[in-house]
């Protein structure tokens, strides 16, 4: 099992997942990123659940049961935040992330 990410690599993370949108559906750069991510901290993952859904599943032997579920699509909205890491848009669409 991988290390776990410190708190600038996941800063970094956000950061880039923020600056590029992808609306919903067509999550194929985000999804690959949710993906290699989780492989790499040793789950078991299944691509393609919905269309673009990521599923990981990490066990460790019976017990109590956890489920995380997140959204990954971005909206067709204009970022106007002026963050360094706004929202740059969905190859040509207005897409926004708007997590805070």
């Amino acid at each position: 099992m991988a290390d776990v990410p410190d708190l600038d690599e996941l800063a970094t993370l956000y950061r880039d997942l923020h600056a590029h949108p992808e609306l919903a559906f067509a999550e194929h750069r985000t999804a690959g990123i949710v993906a290699e991510r989780l492989r790499g901290l040793g789950y078991q993952v299944t691509t393609g659940v919905g269309g673009t859904g990521v599923v990981g599943l990490l066990s460790s032997g019976t017990g109590p049961v956890v489920l995380l579920r997140a959204d990954m699509d971005g909206l067709p909205v204009l970022e106007q935040t002026g963050l360094p890491y706004a929202s740059t848009g969905a190859a040509g669409t207005r897409a926004a992330r708007t997590c805070p």
